[in-house]
């Protein structure tokens, strides 16, 4: 009952292992010059193909108590808001989606401050006072990161909008890409 070998089913990989097929030697060769695990490595691959376009930023507070990372383009679009809080901050900051912002470190050193309709959740490090992102009213979906904030290196430029935020629901309203921005 020997059988026709190419008849024989093949068994399906364990859970969580994946057939490279003809590809195993190169993603192996990758691993090992890179000097990376199978997870940094698909890591690596799911957000240049994910984030095409666009580059990894990183940043935090001043003390460096609170670390980021963020995808979003290297060159900026900023609102600059006239609204009371952004004025006493001078809150700078540019908008994302949230599935494209991670906190690398101190969940824990972060408080947050609300006001009026507490839709924004202004946070900031419990150390150094540096709000260097937040959740916006605008986007409760997303971020807006301080773009002052970031680390050197990554932002090629800047252009800078202001918005009216002393008319914050109007401004808004009006505005035709705002509320887009925390999309995907």
């Amino acid at each position: 009952a020997g059988g026709n070998p190419a008849e024989a089913k093949a068994e399906p990989p364990a859970p969580g292992v994946i057939d490279l097929g003809a590809q195993s030697g190169r993603w192996a060769a990758f691993q090992e010059r890179h000097r990376l695990s199978c997870e940094e490595a698909a890591r690596l691959l799911l957000d240049a193909y994910e984030y095409r376009g666009l580059v990894k930023h990183t940043g935090g507070c001043h003390c460096g108590a609170v670390r980021f990372e963020v995808w979003a383009s290297a060159d900026l679009h900023v609102f600059n808001c006239n609204c009371s809080i952004c004025t006493k901050k001078q809150n700078r900051h540019f908008i994302v989606p949230a599935s494209r912002f991670k906190l690398l470190k101190g969940a824990d050193n972060l408080t947050t401050y609300t006001f009026n309709t507490h839709r924004a959740q202004h946070t900031f490090c419990k150390t150094c006072g540096v709000q260097s992102f937040y959740t916006p009213r605008s986007n409760p979906d997303g971020y807006g990161i301080a773009p002052h904030c970031l680390d050197d290196g990554t932002v090629q430029t800047i252009i800078t909008e202001d918005i009216n935020g002393k008319e914050w629901e109007k401004a808004v309203r009006e505005h035709k890409t705002i509320r887009d921005m925390s999309k995907p």
